[in-house]
């Protein structure tokens, strides 16, 4: 039994449907069944709840050989690092309760940066929490999502531009979300491994912001380009969106850490996974951007 939070996730939803595709025994934990595909549904068995309910927790543990596990947002949170921690401390008992051998958890890049990275810090506080479970652990440790970018097809479309706060020339990691799955199913399904660690899950290439323009520009077949963005710029973007004081610090945290380079050391120790960003413009982004124009 392999049980799945998050299964209406980015990750989580193309995680569900290769491990139905192996025919794998999925129990899964929702907030809400609805969401989930009707196909889907008849495949799995269902808790309806949230993670990090103990109740809920010990409906979905049982009988479990590895969790999937992955701590959803929340903008209301006193903070970051405090939801995660919640979440973290609910799964770790749980996960020692029911004696479950096995837990991929997604992660950030970087453990081992000396200085706060806002959600990032929040992030690798969780992995020490889950690695408490005795449970053999792998926390997918991950840099930009390339999907992160699909936020930005009104600007791309309107204005030809989108926006970070990272140097225009600087080498800047990222990551797919469908490899992230993919290499979520392969530890689950395979459960040789032991031991905890951390695992660098990086696409092949690390392109500059202004290359990833011209790749953009290629692809969609319009102008695009990069427009760097101020901490203090972004700050203020946050704040008119109504975030609070410490989610405005911990988001620029994580962001100036980007920038500095957190994610370079676990770069050089990735094993690169298949979609390079030109593969994912062409078979995510221009699709969306497609849809949106229609």
């Amino acid at each position: 039994m392999i049980v799945v939070t998050t299964p209406t996730g980015q990750i989580g939803s193309q995680l569900l449907r290769q491990l139905l595709d192996q025919d794998k025994e999925i129990r899964v934990i929702v907030r809400d069944a609805s969401r989930l595909d009707h196909s889907v549904r008849e495949r799995v068995e269902t808790i309806s709840g949230s993670h990090d309910d103990p109740a809920v927790l010990d409906k979905a543990l049982p009988g479990a050989e590895a969790l999937f596990w992955l701590v959803p947002p929340n903008p209301r949170a006193p903070s970051t690092k405090a939801h995660y921690l919640h979440f973290a401390r609910a799964g770790a008992a749980a996960i020692a309760r029911h004696e479950v051998g096995h837990v991929v958890g997604v992660s950030s890049a970087g453990h081992g940066w000396p200085a706060p990275a806002g959600l990032l810090s929040a992030a690798f506080a969780m992995d020490a929490e889950l690695s408490k479970s005795g449970a053999a652990y792998r926390a997918l440790s991950m840099p930009f999502y390339m999907e992160n970018l699909l936020r930005q097809l009104d600007a791309i479309q309107e204005h030809g531009a989108f926006f970070l706060t990272c140097a225009g020339d600087l080498p800047l990691a990222s990551i797919a979300t469908r490899d992230i799955a993919d290499v979520a199913a392969d530890l689950l399904t395979d459960l040789s491994w032991t031991g905890q660690e951390n695992l660098p899950v990086f696409s092949p290439d690390r392109l500059p912001p202004d290359g990833m323009a011209e790749v953009i520009s290629q692809e969609l077949g319009r102008p695009v380009t990069y427009r760097r963005m101020s901490i203090d710029d972004y700050a203020s973007l946050l704040r008119s969106e109504g975030a609070s004081d410490r989610t405005v610090k911990d988001m620029t945290e994580a962001f100036a850490a980007q920038d500095h380079g957190i994610y370079d050391p676990d770069w050089a120790n990735a094993k690169p996974t298949p979609t390079d960003f030109r593969t994912w413009c062409r078979e995510v982004l221009k699709p969306a951007a497609d849809a949106r124009a229609s």
